[in-house]
C-alpha cells in the first residue's frame, strides 16, 4: 500500500510534468544535480582552507610597543615594561 509521503512525491513529478512538460523533466534534474556538486565543491573547499595566522596578543604587542620607543624588555616584567612605556608616552615638563 502507497503511504502519505509516497503519494506527495508521485503529486509532485504530476505537477513538475503539467507545469515544466515531459522534457523540461531532465534539464531542471541536471540543474538540480549541478547545484549540488557546486554546493559539494564549495563545502569541500570551505573545510581546506588554511587556518588564519594567530593574532598578536597583548604580551606581544606590549613588547612590540616598548621597541619601537626604545625600551629595552630584556629581563623585565609586563608590569616593569608598562610603567616605562606609560613614562616614555608622558609629555616631558621641561
Amino acid at each position: 500500500m502507497i503511504s502519505g509521503w509516497e503519494w506527495a512525491v508521485i503529486i509532485l513529478v504530476i505537477v513538475a510534468i503539467l507545469i515544466w512538460g515531459p522534457k523540461k523533466i531532465p534539464d531542471l534534474a541536471r540543474a538540480i544535480g549541478q547545484a549540488r556538486g557546486e554546493f559539494e565543491r564549495a563545502s569541500k573547499e570551505y573545510t581546506t582552507l588554511p587556518p588564519k595566522p594567530a593574532e598578536a596578543t597583548s604580551d606581544d604587542m606590549l613588547i612590540e610597543t616598548a621597541r619601537k620607543l626604545g625600551i629595552s624588555t630584556e629581563g623585565k616584567t609586563k608590569e616593569q615594561i608598562s610603567q616605562e612605556i606609560i613614562e616614555k608616552a608622558k609629555p616631558s615638563t621641561s
